[in-house]
């Protein structure tokens, strides 16, 4: 199934019959990357008098009670919500779904001395000089982030008290400044763990001279198999429907056709 679609200047053709999803699949139990000291995800059978939502347990049909937290448990795409102390959800602002995105990897950069109280030496950190060969198509609104070493262990890690590997504040005032609307990373966070609330890196990418960009997300807790390589792709940016400032996400590649 192929299709072809105007974006901005130009036309693309995708197979759609081959999507290529970096997303991360919530399940039960520790099968599950987390994040910021959250619970893992539980999905439990609905149990009531008489009833239990479990077939195998006598019941008549499943149905389960699902906790978790978007941004502790698996992928997530956030509106500036995040940030905000008025209540802003990212199904409400996000108004575009399918954007020409460029896959970019990444080795973050070891800070051999303090810069600040908040960016320490042994810090993992990703800085302009890491993303400056990237060369953008004026097309391009979405930029997904592979950060190396790339395993599939990241589909089920503990990053909570592990201080992964962040942005400099700097590095996504860049991003913003190349049109990037919607950015895509394999970490829990664009921040560092603990930067004392400042999420300086968040607002660089969300703010322009203290202007909020609304429309504009960040989706974290990707994994982009070592198989789909850097490159120009279709992204399609799925969402549900929460009423809240962040959502579980699947976001799914397209491979362009020549």
């Amino acid at each position: 199934m192929t299709a072809q679609i105007e974006t901005g200047h130009r036309q693309v053709r995708v197979d759609l019959a081959s999507p290529l999803p970096i997303s991360i699949r919530l399940s039960h139990g520790k099968n599950n990357p987390v994040a910021w000291y959250a619970p893992y995800p539980s999905l439990t059978p609905v149990e009531m008098e008489g009833f239990v939502g479990n077939v195998a347990l006598g019941g008549s049909v499943n149905t389960n009670d699902i906790t978790f937290n978007p941004h502790g448990n698996g992928t997530h795409t956030e509106c500036i919500g995040h940030l905000t102390k008025e209540a802003h959800q990212v199904d409400e602002y996000m108004r575009d779904f399918i954007h020409l995105a460029q896959v970019f990897t990444v080795t973050p950069h070891v800070l051999d001395a303090d810069r600040s109280e908040f960016q320490q030496a042994g810090d993992r950190i990703i800085r302009v000089e890491e993303l400056e060969r990237l060369s953008l198509s004026p097309d391009v609104k979405a930029l997904a982030i592979r950060t190396l070493p790339n395993t599939d262990s990241k589909k089920s890690r503990v990053y909570t008290g592990q201080n992964p590997p962040y942005f400099d504040p700097a590095a996504l005032a860049w991003v913003r400044a190349q049109g990037i609307e919607h950015l895509l990373v394999d970490l829990p966070s664009v921040d560092r763990e603990n930067d004392g609330g400042k999420m300086l890196a968040h607002r660089a990418f969300w703010y322009e001279n203290d202007s909020p960009r609304m429309h504009a997300t960040i989706t974290e807790f990707i994994y982009i198999p070592d198989e789909i390589v850097d490159g120009e792709y279709l992204l399609n940016i799925m969402i549900a429907p929460f009423g809240n400032d962040a959502s579980p996400s699947k976001p799914t590649l397209y491979r362009l056709l020549p």
